[in-house]
């Protein structure tokens, strides 16, 4: 499932030239496929040179040497994963403020991106309400082009928030109020719909949306996984892979979460450059919601594959302790940072 040609490769070389003097992603020009999960060759160590810091020392698995720290971003994907901005009720209405500013920020050890964030985080707050309530959010426009925000669901087109309808775009410096009941429940996202479009949302401007059936569902140890990208070199290819925005985040610190609990994912494919996404866990299968619009699993099964913009909800238990990997069944996404392990604790 790799990727020809001489565009991709030069990228590849751009972000290894990049971050030399720091610490990289291991990239698969570099470093055989087989060490994805069986270590790294002398031969294949020999042939990077002082790049053959293709795993951490002593470890059999891919990774980067260093890790981003949650005070160079301002958030931390660990924290995101179980962060659900419920907002404020106030005369039964649910009420947000959502700020768009640019800021930089990095995405894997040594590597900067000068993104644009809702709430100074990439991805954006995760928004969660109960079917059938109304809601407000206040949109400050606090960066230097015209953003917006699109919520996936059935509102009125003046609330649709793309150019030239309703408020259409929101000029720098100005503010807009959304105001929408939460239907239908299930999972959601928003983002900016100014044009260039993808270029907005490659930048940052996206979260999820979640919005509950009005009954609720069980209870569960609740995550949300944002799938991103990020094109480094400007040039509509992605250099970087994660999910939650930093590469390999969740290799050097794995999601702990309990044998026999049920365990709910969120996943949201937020990724552009790339028609497809996909998400696989070693050693398990998890129940499959579309959308989550619907009460009833359609698939049972270890990998699911989302288009740009799709979403769904996982559900599942670890009947055994110990160390389970995910990532993206795309070796070229895994290798560039859409990788991490599940440590299951009794």
């Amino acid at each position: 499932m790799r990727k020809f040609g001489t565009h991709r490769v030069s990228r590849r070389g751009l972000l290894g030239g990049a971050a030399a003097a720091g610490a990289v992603p291991v990239l698969h020009e570099l470093i055989p496929h087989q060490a994805l999960h069986g270590g790294t060759s002398p031969a294949a160590a020999a042939a990077v040179g002082h790049h053959a810091h293709a795993a951490h020392a002593g470890t059999d698995h891919l990774g980067a040497v260093g890790r981003v720290a949650a005070s160079a971003n301002g958030f931390d994907p660990t924290e995101i994963l179980r962060d659900f901005d419920r907002g404020t009720l106030r005369d039964g209405v649910r009420e947000w403020e959502i700020v768009a500013e640019d800021r930089e920020i990095e995405v894997a050890p040594g590597v900067k991106y000068a993104a644009w964030t809702y709430n100074g985080r990439v991805p954006g707050p995760t928004l969660r309400a109960r079917e059938g309530e109304r809601l407000r959010v206040r949109f400050v426009n606090g960066s230097s082009h015209p953003h917006t925000m699109h919520f996936h669901g059935i509102h009125r087109d003046v609330m649709d928030g793309v150019p030239g309808i309703g408020a259409g775009n929101i000029q720098p410096g100005r503010s807009t109020t959304y105001e929408f009941d939460a239907t239908p429940f299930g999972l959601h996202l928003y983002h900016c719909h100014s044009t260039p479009l993808a270029e907005h949302i490659a930048k940052g401007l996206y979260g999820a949306f979640v919005i509950d059936p009005a009954d609720g569902r069980h209870d569960a140890d609740e995550l949300v996984m944002v799938m991103n990208g990020f094109d480094t070199n400007f040039d509509r290819a992605n250099e970087v892979y994660a999910v939650n925005t930093v590469a390999f985040h969740y290799m050097n610190e794995p999601i702990r979460v309990k044998r026999g609990e049920l365990v709910r994912i969120y996943l949201v494919n937020a990724l552009e450059f790339d028609l497809l996404n996909s998400f696989h866990i070693h050693a398990n299968f998890f129940d499959y919601f579309p959308t989550g619009t619907r009460l009833e699993p359609r698939d049972f099964t270890d990998t699911v594959i989302q288009g740009q913009g799709e979403r769904g909800i996982l559900e599942l238990r670890f009947p055994y302790a110990g160390k389970y990997m995910f990532h993206a069944h795309v070796s070229e996404f895994a290798e560039l940072g859409w990788m991490g392990f599940f440590e299951v604790e009794d």
